[in-house]
C-alpha cells in the first residue's frame, strides 16, 4: 500500500490531537440550535468575518467606507468570501472536479482589483510554479486518510510560501484552505472564523508560515499547530455568531 505524501505530517507531535479537538470544536457548533436549519444566515456572518480579517492580513481594510471607493484588497476578500458560500453550487463545488480551475477563479476574485485582467487567475512565469501547484491540489483533494485539519494547513502554507500569482495569494491562500475544510466536510457550512485568530495572532501567524516554508520538522509542527488552534478559535467564533443569532 502506498503511503500518502502528507501522513507523516499528522504523525508530528501533538498534530494528530490538535486536528481532533479542532474537528470536535467545529462540529459542536454545527450542532447549535441556530445552526440545524439556519446555518446560511450564520454561515453568511462567518464569511463576511474572514473575508475582513483576511484582508487586513493582506494589507487591507477591515471595513467598507460609508462613502467612496472601498479598499481593493477588502473588496476582494469579500468576493472570495461569496463564491465560497453555496455548497456544491459554489467555488466548492468546482474545486472537487476541477481544483486548478477553481484556484483561478479564486484570483480572479480576489486580485480583481489590483491587476490587469490579462493577469487574473494566471500564476506567475516561473518553471517551479506549475507543477507545484498541479501537485498540491492532487495532494489535498484526492482520497486519503490524512486528517482535513492538515490538508487546509498544507494548502495554506505551501500558497503562502509560493505566492504563486504574485498578487493576492494570501486571500487565495486563506480561500483555499476555507475551500479544503468545506469540501472534506470538517466544517462543510464555512461557519467557523480561523481568520480572526490569523488576524489577531498575525506576528505568530506570519512566523509559523516561515516555518512552514523552511521545511524543517519544527517549523512544520508549529505551522500545523497554529493552523488547528485557528480552526479550535474558529469554532468558538461560530458558537458566538450562533448564539447572537439565537437571541
Amino acid at each position: 500500500m502506498t503511503t500518502h505524501p502528507l501522513a507523516p505530517l499528522a504523525e508530528l507531535p501533538g498534530v494528530a490531537a490538535a486536528g481532533e479537538e479542532a474537528g470536535e470544536a467545529l462540529g459542536k457548533a454545527h450542532r447549535h440550535r441556530a445552526n440545524l436549519r439556519g446555518w446560511p444566515a450564520t454561515a453568511a456572518e462567518a464569511a463576511l468575518r474572514a473575508a475582513r480579517a483576511s484582508s487586513v492580513l493582506e494589507g487591507g481594510a477591515l471595513a467598507l467606507p460609508e462613502s467612496g471607493e472601498p479598499d481593493p484588497v477588502l473588496a476582494g476578500a469579500l468576493r472570495v468570501a461569496e463564491a465560497l458560500e453555496g455548497g456544491a453550487t459554489s467555488l466548492v463545488g468546482i474545486w472537487q472536479k476541477a481544483p486548478m480551475q477553481a484556484l483561478a477563479r479564486l484570483h480572479a476574485l480576489a486580485a480583481a482589483d489590483l491587476v490587469d485582467e490579462d493577469r487574473l487567475g494566471r500564476p506567475r512565469a516561473d518553471a517551479e510554479i506549475g507543477p507545484r501547484l498541479e501537485l498540491l491540489v492532487h495532494v489535498v483533494t484526492g482520497n486519503s486518510d490524512v486528517p482535513a485539519a492538515v490538508l487546509a494547513a498544507v494548502a495554506h502554507g505551501e500558497l503562502l510560501t509560493l505566492a504563486p500569482f504574485g498578487s493576492a495569494d494570501g486571500l487565495v491562500a486563506r480561500g483555499v484552505s476555507r475551500l479544503v475544510t468545506i469540501a472534506s466536510g470538517l466544517d462543510p457550512h464555512g461557519l467557523g472564523v480561523p481568520e480572526v485568530y490569523w488576524m489577531r495572532q498575525s506576528v505568530d501567524y506570519h512566523s509559523a508560515a516561515r516555518g512552514f516554508a523552511s521545511g524543517t520538522p519544527d517549523g512544520l509542527t508549529a505551522w500545523l499547530l497554529l493552523s488547528a488552534r485557528a480552526l479550535r478559535a474558529g469554532a468558538r467564533e461560530a458558537l458566538a455568531i450562533a448564539e447572537a443569532a439565537a437571541k
